[in-house]
Order: structure tokens, then C-alpha cells, then sequence
């Protein structure tokens, strides 16, 4: 998990490195993951499918233990849930961050210790804290002045519930506009200038059956410099000594969030995880030292840093046309499994497997089969010139944010879920059947 400086691809290995380290290419136009050939895959489940590397997984969580070995890391399940992944992130000793109901009820009942549990959420419903109450959640992150009130009136006068307040830092950082969540004027957090973070702070302090444990803020997604998680710990660590001042108040735990940026192609930056670690770890201890503080426990939240390189998506082609100076390559998925082209403008690498060609590569939009003009898979990509109905393409980083954003948009049906390692594939999630679709339409 090292920042890719390559500026162009010239090898086969740079050609892979966006994929699970697990992946080679035994022969030409054949590649295996996890010791499974990705064409057997589709073979045995069909396409679209959801391939993911369960060792890949892994051992990213074991790198974030080692990075990080005084923090806790939380995964954050939004990117990618199931039981399996539950089970992996628990056996490597991360805690988890959710969303919901749902994501706590699955990881809590998948037998995850609801104590090393998150919950996070700007609009929090009933069901949600009172689930998190029920189930006896660590920590529910305030979001919102409204929380405090209900979720004091829940957890009731001779209850306890630990909380953190979650903070606008003021810092603009992210792959795309609509996932830069630190700055100023949007839905999450409580902002230090207009003094929302500090009187939502005061509140709570009002209330003795919460217990605040310390600060949250998360500046965004797919973030590729350390610089802005420094500026955070700066900020966050000013507002930490003005409520001791303020309150006598000592908090013990800094959560900085996730947002760690990863390469979907070859050549692409992705976050230096060891200089993150090593650089926030001195600037968190220079900060409080300056302040007179002592220094917090760290918290972070990676997601897609764990799940998005571990994953690939697999797609049969369905046609092929050309149309005047482009060149269309139609799948038999797109926007329904993977909805981040069409919202956040993602580029994917995608790759001709199961079979080699000699044709020179050619420059083609991979597209969906949706109703859609933005239904692109990957737009100006290079594949063989020879590319036709029945190829197998795969598609790399797809771990995270695919299939957990997935729709059912023209009744296609959501796609399996296939673990790979050890020479061994087997099913996590099955195919959504019409069956599934009819079994909900109740109307009649």
C-alpha cells in the first residue's frame, strides 16, 4: 500500500499494480487472482460478478495494524459490507464504523463485538440510536445539535451511552467536489467559526448520561497527500485546547477519519499510508505538546483503502459498435453495480482476460447496458482492436462503493459476491433473482 509514482505504464508488472498482489498472468491473456483463474469465475457464477481477494483484504487490515499499532482502526463497513468481510476485519483485530441500522445489526448478529462498533450518520433515524442503544454500541458520533436531546431522552436518566462530536475542520480535500466532506456549508459536522461545535460541546456536557470520549471530523474521499490530515490535526487540536480552557475538559480520543485515496490505474497517485502515519503521529504530539495537552488516542476509518484494491468486477461483452471517430464496448452491467462514473467521473482500467490477442490496443468507451447515456463503465480506454461479443473484461480496484452502491435500476438484479484464496473461489453473496424482485412487488 505505497504510493505509485510510475508516470506511464512500460511493464506487465506496472500493468498489475492496481490489482490484488495475489494476481499473475500465467499465460498470455490468462490471469488468476487469489490462485483462481478470473475466467472460471465467470464460468461458474456468470457476469457481472463481484470478485474479491480475501488474503488481499487482509493483509491490508494487518498493514493498517502495523502503520497505526497505538491507534484504532475502524473499518468503515459503507464501502463494502458482508458476513464474510465482517469475520475478516474482526479476525485482524479492526473495529468498525457503520451507518445504519442495517450495517450494525448485520456485523452485531455476524457475531462482532458491538463495544468496538461507531456509529456514524448526519441524520440519524429512530431506529438507528435506538438499535445502537440496543445493541450497546461504543460510540455514537453527534452529528448534529438535535442528536444530543434524543439521544439523551433514549438512552434515559440512569443509562450511559460514550459519544464524540463530529467537526467541520474547515479543510477542502477529496477526489471530486461531491466527496469533500471537511469543508464549511455542507450536511456533516458541527463548524468551529459560528461556534456550533462548541455549544453542541457544552450540551453535552449538560447531559451525565453521555459521556464524551472526544473529536471526530472526516475531510473526505479518495485523498492523496498527507498535507491536508496534518492541517486537520493542527485544527482540531486548537479547538481541543480552547474546551480545556474553556471546560477543564480532557479528551481522549482524536478521530481523523478515512478518506484514503487509492490508485484505480496504473500510474495514478494513491496515499503513502507509512508517511501518513509517521508524519500525523509527530504532528498530533508537537500540537498537543505546544498546547499543554495530552496527547489523545488516535482513531482512523479506512474503507476503501481495504476493500477497493482487494476487488475486481468481471463483465461479458454484449456488442460492439463503432460510431463515427468512437468505439462502443457494451457490457452486461454498468451503472446498476458500479454508479461512481456516472456520479463522481471514476476512470477504470479494464482488461481483456480469457483468452490473448495479438491486435494492436485501440482506444474505446467501455459502456453499460442502461437506459442511460452516462452509463459508461470507462471511458477512453485502450483495449485489443479485435475486442468482440463474448470477451470476458475485468475490471481492477472495484472492492469498494460497488456493490454497496449498487441499484436495481431496470430490474437487473445486483450481482454475486465471490471470495477468492488459495486456489478456491466461493460464494459470499448470491445473485439477486427476479425471484427476489417479484417476492418484494406486492402491489396486486
Amino acid at each position: 500500500m505505497t504510493t505509485v509514482h510510475e508516470p506511464a505504464v512500460t511493464t506487465a508488472a506496472d500493468a498489475l499494480s492496481v490489482w490484488p498482489a495475489s494476481a499473475v498472468e500465467p499465460r498470455e491473456g490468462e490471469l488468476t487472482v487469489g490462485g483462481v483463474p478470473l475466467a472460471e469465475v465467470a464460468d461458474r457464477f456468470g457476469t457481472p460478478v463481484y470478485v474479491i481477494d480475501e488474503d488481499e483484504v487482509r493483509e491490508r487490515c494487518r498493514t493498517y495494524r502495523h502503520a497505526f499499532p497505538d491507534a484504532e482502526v475502524l473499518y468503515a463497513a459503507k464501502a463494502f459490507l458482508c458476513r464474510a468481510m465482517i469475520h475478516w476485519v474482526d479476525e485482524e483485530g479492526l473495529g468498525l464504523d457503520v451507518c445504519s441500522a442495517g450495517e450494525l445489526e448485520l456485523a452485531v448478529t455476524t457475531g462482532f463485538p458491538p463495544e468496538r462498533i461507531v456509529l456514524h450518520g448526519n441524520a440519524k433515524s429512530p431506529r438507528d440510536l435506538d438499535t445502537a442503544l440496543r445493541l450497546g454500541v461504543g460510540r455514537i458520533v453527534i452529528d448534529s445539535p438535535s442528536e444530543i436531546a434524543r439521544l439523551a431522552a433514549a438512552v434515559g436518566p440512569d443509562g450511559h451511552q460514550k459519544v464524540m462530536v463530529r467537526v467541520v475542520p474547515g479543510i477542502s480535500a477529496g477526489g471530486h467536489e461531491k466527496i469533500r466532506t471537511g469543508t464549511e456549508d455542507q450536511k456533516f459536522g458541527l463548524s468551529i467559526p459560528d461556534g456550533y461545535a462548541q455549544h453542541a460541546i457544552a450540551r453535552i456536557l449538560d447531559q451525565p448520561q453521555l459521556e464524551l470520549t472526544g473529536l471526530h471530523c472526516h475531510l473526505g474521499s479518495q485523498i492523496t497527500s498527507v498535507k491536508p490530515y496534518l492541517a486537520a490535526v493542527r485544527r482540531m487540536v486548537g479547538l481541543m485546547a480552547r474546551l480545556h480552557e474553556q471546560h477543564g475538559l480532557v479528551l481522549r480520543e482524536l478521530d481523523l477519519g478515512g478518506g484514503h485515496g487509492i490508485a484505480y490505474r496504473p500510474g495514478e497517485p494513491a496515499l503513502d499510508l507509512t508517511a501518513l502515519a509517521r508524519k500525523v503521529r509527530a504532528e498530533l504530539t508537537e500540537a498537543c505538546t505546544a498546547a499543554g495537552l495530552t496527547v489523545p488516542r488516535l482513531i482512523i476509518e479506512p474503507g476503501r483503502a481495504i476493500a477497493g484494491p482487494a476487488g475486481i468486477a468481471l463483465y461479458h461483452v454484449l456488442s460492439v459498435k463503432r460510431t463515427g471517430a468512437h468505439t462502443y464496448v457494451a457490457v452486461d452491467g454498468g451503472m446498476s453495480d458500479n454508479p461512481r462514473p456516472a456520479l463522481y467521473g471514476v476512470r477504470y482500467a479494464p482488461r481483456l482476460v480469457g483468452r490473448h490477442s495479438i491486435a494492436a490496443p485501440a482506444p474505446v468507451t467501455v459502456v453499460g447496458r442502461h437506459c442511460e447515456a452516462g452509463d459508461i463503465v470507462a471511458a477512453d480506454v485502450e483495449l485489443p482492436d479485435d475486442i468482440r461479443p463474448g470477451d470476458l473484461l475485468a475490471v481492477p480496484a472495484a472492492g469498494a462503493y460497488h456493490l454497496s452502491m449498487a441499484s436495481g435500476y431496470n430490474l437487473v438484479g445486483r450481482p454475486p459476491v465471490v471470495a477468492v484464496d488459495d486456489g478456491r473461489a466461493r460464494l459470499l453473496i448470491r445473485r439477486e433473482s427476479l425471484e427476489d424482485i417479484r417476492s418484494r412487488d406486492v402491489g396486486l
